[in-house]
Parts: C-alpha cells; structure tokens; sequence
C-alpha cells in the first residue's frame, strides 16, 4: 500500500519508521489521558484550558506592542524574548491538553446516535476548513495587525470559552446513549427539541 501511494519501491525506511511510531504511540496514552480526565472534569478542562490560553494570548500581545509598537520597529531582549517563548509553549500545552484533543472528542459525544456519523463528518470538515484558513491567512493579519492579531485570537478564546460555560451542557458521568436527556434538560437547547422528545 505504501509502495502505491508513495509511487516507489524503496520504502522500507519509511515503513519501519511508521511501525516504530505506531508501538510507541501505543505506550504513550497522551490523549487516553486527556479523554480519562474529561470524564473526571468535565467541561471544566475546557474553561481552565480557555483561561490559560487567554492570558497568554494577551501577555504576548502586551510583550510585542510595549516593544515593537505599531511601526514595527524594535528589539527584544534575551528574557523577554524567553519570556515571550514561555507564553507562547505554555498556550501550546494549554491547548494541547484542553481545546485540541477535546474539539474532537466531545463532538464525538453529544450527537445523538441517529445521526452521529454525520454530525461527526460536518464537524471534521468545518475544523479541518478553518484550520487551513487560519493557516493561510496568519502570516497577512501579522503582518497587517501586528501584535493586534494576539487579542484577535484572545478575543475568539473568550467567547469560544464563554460559549462553553453558557450553551454546552455537562457530559460528565452521562452515558453516551443517554446524550439526548441533557439537551433536554439545559435551559436553552430545550427549547429546540421535539416536543414529542422533551418527556422521553
């Protein structure tokens, strides 16, 4: 199969490689990790994660306008710029352990079962579509916003974070079977269910 795809014979490097990553990914349940605390926290990972990533959204933003202004010009010292560094892997961890491994596993959860393939594929497609526009257009708005481009994000981690607390009702403990008992019971999604659904 690999001999296809790669449209040559000499891929037994590539071959070991992928055997050698697939037992390792095995020993490390990184993201087991993260799916074990969700059923522990619950949506509070993604309000504590939202959090971190805000302020560190804003610190950086701060660091390179008290810095660089709005002209551009300037030069970072070592710490700030280690310190700059830091905020920026803190965000990376901070979303590694809340926003990116549960943006696709809660989607995998509150569909109801009728239709959860497909709920699941429109939710691939869109995050897949939007990461490839932000991909695209990051360098531009850096360009064009300067450090402006941080509370940008920031401000999108807010209401992403806001809208968690407020419209995602809590999965914790709940069987995935029974998804469709706490739509009915949250104070806004109720009113969007059948009405021959909300007593069942």
């Amino acid at each position: 199969m690999l001999q296809k795809i790669r449209g040559s014979n000499n891929v037994d490097n590539e071959f070991e490689d992928l055997i050698i990553a697939s037992d390792m990914s095995k020993r490390w349940k990184i993201h087991g990790a993260t799916y074990c605390n969700l059923d522990l926290a619950g949506r509070a990972l993604f309000i504590i994660g939202g959090l971190i990533m805000l302020i560190c959204q804003v610190a950086v933003g701060a660091i390179i306008a008290s810095v660089f202004g709005m002209n551009g010009q300037g030069t970072f010292s070592k710490e700030l710029g280690n310190g700059t560094v830091g905020l920026i892997c803190i965000y990376v961890a901070a979303f590694a352990w809340s926003w990116g491994p549960l943006g696709w596993l809660v989607p995998s959860e509150v569909f109801p079962m009728e239709i959860r393939s497909a709920g699941q594929s429109i939710t691939v497609s869109v995050n897949m579509f939007f990461t490839f526009v932000i991909g695209q257009l990051f360098l531009t708005m850096l360009c064009d916003m300067k450090f402006g481009l941080f509370f940008f994000f920031g401000g999108f981690v807010m209401i992403m974070t806001q809208f968690i607390m407020f419209f995602l009702p809590e999965t914790k403990g709940i069987p995935i079977e029974e998804v469709n008992r706490i739509w009915k019971n949250h104070w806004f999604w109720k009113k969007y269910m059948p009405v021959d659904d909300i007593h069942a």
